[in-house]
């Protein structure tokens, strides 16, 4: 035994090194990815090594299944009767999640090297000690809500720069290094079209709220809100205009606590039961992830007001246009309805932008008539705003999948001619065997 074990030990010693000299050789790759936030440096030699190993005998989770079916990177199936082919596959699913959340500039244990059911990947950690998760920390009220912000744009960031939702997101799945958090065990997440992704994402933004409410007494956003800033397409993903972003709502989250602390009771009690009621309806309401999901009579009924709020909220993300919400809000008498996190963005965007066409229209007071002239049909540009979705009528629906089907079809017909072109010039079979035959023979002399 004492010899198995030592044996043991030292072919992970030569499997770690061979690893540190994989990951040093390519430590250019993740470096070149778009990162516009502080991740470690991927010229650093990795020091430390944390070797996750997936058991292949028990199956922790009874229903991986659910988080790999559906999937578009294993749409030609995987093998489900076989618990240790099946761990391979999750494994394997984790090492890809890793090294595209890594590449993209999310903070997460570098991704080194799978064999296997072996991962190896970046250690956490300090001396073999490993860094504690956020519920583990001790961290104060300031660092908490830190930590809180830090978490939503890790969330946003992966479905947005990702397409991934990380399915099993808590403070058991975030650790605290180096005073910022990093995100683990990014198995069972899923890519955004899966068509269980939005119900994953709703439970991780429910997840995330609930601790830092109750761990730290933190003011947070609702699951609503926390989940329309993560899908929202209003903004862009650079770190500025997140921040914006969070400011906006977060100062629309402060001033109903501050309209709450000057409410009786009873109405407090009253708006209390009433945000509980929107969030269970929220929490099982279907959403739609794309248009093709809603038939004709649905249109019609948003149109009328006549769904529920957070429905037309969905479809408002999905299209950008948020008179669904205003016809709900309309048939409902509830103007509250409105304030949702798009309209919340949107209006600080356009206070931004209004803000910057006044300095621009200040400065070409400063020049001359014909700039003057340039300056108004560029400030009427900006006053019209970005692009906005719209849904469309059927005959455009039907016109684009019928150009989407004949640009495969043309697609299809130049594959063939290129592999008949290939197969023309194709060497056959036994005229290679010969030609490999030959060169053996001249290496053996």
């Amino acid at each position: 035994k004492a010899k198995a074990k030592a044996k043991a030990k030292a072919k992970v010693k030569a499997f770690a090194a061979d690893a540190n000299g994989d990951v040093n050789a390519n430590n250019g790759d993740a470096n070149n990815a778009n990162d516009d936030c502080s991740t470690p440096s991927a010229l650093e030699p990795v020091h430390e090594f944390a070797i996750k190993i997936f058991k292949t005998s028990i199956l922790v989770f009874k229903d991986r299944d659910k988080y790999v079916s559906g999937e578009h990177r294993w749409r030609k199936g995987y093998c489900k009767s076989n618990p240790r082919k099946m761990v391979k596959t999750w494994a394997e699913k984790e090492l890809r999640n890793y090294r595209r959340i890594y590449a993209a500039g999310i903070r997460c244990p570098r991704p080194v090297l799978l064999k296997g059911h072996v991962l190896i990947m970046e250690f956490l950690g300090q001396e073999g000690w490993p860094s504690p998760r956020i519920r583990d920390a001790n961290l104060t009220e300031r660092r908490l809500r830190e930590a809180y912000v830090q978490t939503l744009s890790i969330m946003r960031r992966m479905f947005q720069r990702c397409k991934l939702v990380h399915g099993d997101l808590s403070e058991y799945n975030l650790l605290w290094h180096d005073g910022v958090v990093y995100v683990i065990d990014v198995s069972q997440s899923v890519e955004s079209d899966h068509p269980s992704a939005l119900d994953f994402l709703r439970k991780d933004c429910a997840n995330v709220n609930d601790y830092f409410r109750r761990a730290g007494g933190l003011d947070v956003m609702t699951t609503r809100q926390l989940f329309e800033f993560v899908t929202s397409t209003v903004f862009g993903d650079t770190e500025a205009e997140e921040s914006r972003a969070l400011d906006s709502i977060m100062a629309h989250v402060d001033a109903g606590v501050r309209q709450s602390a000057e409410q009786t009771e009873s109405d407090l009690r009253a708006d209390l039961h009433r945000e509980a009621v929107d969030e269970a309806v929220f929490m099982s309401q279907f959403l739609p992830r794309s248009l093709n999901q809603l038939a004709e009579h649905e249109i019609a009924q948003i149109e009328d007001g006549d769904v529920e709020e957070t429905y037309a909220h969905a479809v408002a993300a999905l299209t950008g246009n948020e008179e669904v919400v205003d016809a709900v809000a309309r048939k409902s008498g509830r103007e509250d309805i409105r304030s949702n996190v798009h309209t919340l963005i949107t209006a600080s965007l356009n206070e931004t932008n209004d803000a910057t066409a006044g300095d621009e229209a200040d400065e070409s007071r400063c020049g001359s008539d014909e700039d003057e002239g340039g300056d108004d049909s560029s400030s009427d540009g900006d006053e019209d705003g970005g692009y906005v979705k719209r849904a469309m009528t059927p005959e455009e629906a039907q016109a684009a999948r019928e150009a989407k089907r004949a640009g495969r079809k043309a697609n299809k017909k130049a594959v063939k001619q290129e592999n008949a072109e290939k197969r023309v010039n194709k060497i056959k079979k036994k005229d290679k065997r010969k030609a490999i035959k030959k060169t053996r023979g001249n290496k053996k002399k």
